[in-house]
């Protein structure tokens, strides 16, 4: 079902430039868009995709006003990705198929669960004992929300999502590991997103937390213990050691990982694959890898790093011998 441009601007708003008739068949990138596209230009690092585009209408702020009016139709905005996000969710919601049941004949929900009234359980989804699934909340098919926890509302818990598992905990006695009981839960907050097959483990006597509004995307780990302050962002394949504390509005990028009983501040952002080995406690943006080389080049610098501690203490010595050498 098509969508005119007249209608996504009523429901969005924004500024339309061009027949408010013309009807929309799909959404698309610059560079792959047809001419019964709509598209948007968020960076002007992209601007020169926009003369080669076919898109029939394209949502840009009204910095490139001129350029896109030159050429096609253009909803003028001041946040043209936040626009665009807003209209896929339109997209999706004008073109949703009619549901099936709210709760799937396969999920399997223990009788002293609590699933509020316009939660969705889809195939296969495993709710235990005294598990709580707030209103709103979608359970896609396979998520297991194990014995106590809860899940606020409008959440999204993707396939094969794990809430509740045991956390990592094992003492080590005569050689052998014996295990440390799991008594806490996780508790989940409002409006949040955790990808698939991502697994947060129950704490050991505290809660795990996450807090409203956090995003998680695929294949990450939180460990037990962890807390993650709201609207916090993390990318695939990140991991969060136990009881480390990650702040409000940060970001951690794909294959990052912090270390546990750490914390980072509020509005911290740390880089793809870093690995933070310390407590961060000043807003900001943090790096911790080295750049891609050759492996001949890699080896070199692997060796190098290896003689620093060496090199360290020889400079020591070296500036004692001089403050000695001025004061005789």
């Amino acid at each position: 079902m098509a969508l005119t441009l007249g209608f996504i601007v009523e429901r969005l708003g924004g500024r339309l430039h061009g027949n408010p008739d013309l009807s929309i068949q799909g959404l698309a990138p610059l560079q792959t868009a047809q001419s019964d596209q709509i598209s948007f230009l968020s960076h002007p690092r992209y601007q020169n995709q926009l003369a080669a585009s076919l898109a029939s209408c394209v949502i840009v702020s009204p910095a490139f006003e001129a350029a896109v009016t030159a050429k096609t139709a253009a909803i003028l905005t001041e946040d043209p990705y936040l626009y665009f996000a807003r209209l896929t969710r339109l997209w999706k919601q004008s073109h949703s198929r009619t549901a099936g049941p709210s709760i799937h004949p396969t999920a399997v929900i223990d009788p002293d669960a609590v699933i509020a009234d316009g939660a969705v359980v889809g195939p296969l989804c495993v709710i235990e004992r005294g598990a709580k699934v707030g209103p709103g909340t979608v359970l896609k098919s396979r998520v297991t929300l194990a014995e106590d926890c809860t899940v606020g509302a409008r959440c999204i818990l993707h396939p094969g999502v794990v809430v509740g598992a045991d956390g990592f905990g094992f003492a080590l006695h005569d050689g052998k590991w014996e295990k440390i009981e799991q008594l806490g839960a996780v508790r989940i907050g409002d409006d949040v997103e955790i990808g698939a097959n991502t697994c947060i483990d129950r704490g050991a006597l505290d809660d795990t937390v996450i807090e409203d509004g956090v995003k998680l995307d695929n294949l990450i780990q939180i460990g037990h213990n962890v807390h993650i302050g709201a609207h916090t962002a993390m990318a695939g394949c990140a991991g969060v050691a136990g009881s480390a504390r990650i702040g409000a509005h940060c970001t951690v990028g794909g294959g990052a990982v912090v270390l546990g009983h750490l914390t980072l501040a509020d509005h911290v952002h740390i880089s793809a694959a870093s690995v933070v080995t310390r407590s961060v406690l000043k807003p900001g943006h943090y790096t911790g890898m080295f750049p891609l080389d050759s492996n001949v080049n890699w080896e070199k610098n692997a060796a190098s790093l290896k003689q620093l501690s060496r090199l360290r203490e020889r400079i020591k010595a070296l500036e004692i011998d001089i403050q000695n050498n001025k004061e005789t």
